[in-house]
C-alpha cells in the first residue's frame, strides 16, 4: 500500500458481469490506502438478500450517493464497483456535491465469447450477458473515461499498470478531458428516480 492518489478521486467501473470489474476495485483499494470501494452487488445481499433488481433499487442507490459523499469529505477517493450499462447511472454515481474531485468513468471491455465463457463458468447461464445486452448504452460525450481491456490476465495487468499511472500522475487536472463536469445533483436524482421507475 505504498502508492499514493493525486488528489481526490471518484471513480465509477462500467461494465458487463464478469468483466474483472471487482477484482479491478479490490486491485486498486489493496494498492491505496485512501481509496474505498463500495460494491452496489454487496449493498442489495447486505440489505435484502437479492441481486439486480432487489426490491428497493432507490434506496441502494440513495445509498451509494451518501456514502460515496461521505467518503469524500472525510478524505478518500471512491471506486464504486456497479455495472453501471446506462448514462443516467454512470451520472448519477459520477455526480458529487464536492468540486475539487475527479471525476473518472472506467469502462471495461472484455469479447463477447469470453464474457459468455465466465457466466457459463460462474452462474451456468449466459442470461446476465443477454440481460445486460438489453441495457447497456455506450458512453457519452463529456465523460472521463478509460477504457479498460480484461480478456486476459496479462492484458489486465497491462491496463492496470496505466490506470495506476494516471491515477497516481500530478499532471492530471490539468488535462481538459478530466475536468469535472457541471451537473446539478438533483437532477440526476430526479432522472435516476423516473429511471428505477420504470424498470421496476
Amino acid at each position: 500500500m505504498g502508492s499514493s492518489l493525486k488528489g481526490l478521486w471518484l471513480i465509477v467501473l462500467s461494465g458487463y458481469p464478469g468483466s474483472g470489474k471487482t477484482m479491478l476495485a479490490k486491485r486498486l483499494v489493496a494498492d491505496h490506502q485512501y481509496l474505498a470501494r463500495i460494491g452496489v452487488d454487496e449493498l442489495r445481499q447486505m440489505l435484502f438478500d437479492e441481486g439486480f433488481p432487489c426490491r428497493d433499487e432507490f434506496l441502494v442507490y440513495s445509498l451509494i450517493a451518501e456514502m460515496r459523499d461521505v467518503l469524500l469529505k472525510k478524505g478518500y477517493s471512491v471506486v464504486i464497483d456497479s455495472t453501471a450499462p446506462d448514462n443516467v447511472t454512470r451520472d448519477f454515481l459520477l455526480t458529487s456535491k464536492f468540486s475539487l474531485v475527479n471525476s473518472l468513468l472506467v469502462v471495461l471491455n472484455v469479447e463477447k465469447e469470453i464474457l459468455v465463457e465466465r457466466s457459463l463458468e460462474r452462474f451456468g447461464a449466459a442470461r446476465p450477458i443477454e440481460a445486460y445486452d438489453k441495457r447497456w448504452e455506450s458512453p457519452k460525450g463529456g465523460t472521463a473515461i478509460f477504457k479498460f481491456k480484461s480478456n486476459t490476465q496479462e492484458e489486465f495487468e497491462a491496463y492496470y499498470a496505466r490506470l495506476k499511472e494516471l491515477l497516481e500522475s500530478e499532471t492530471h487536472p490539468f488535462r481538459p478531458e478530466f475536468q469535472q463536469r457541471i451537473l446539478t445533483l438533483k437532477e440526476i436524482r430526479k432522472a435516476l428516480k423516473n429511471f428505477l421507475k420504470k424498470r421496476q
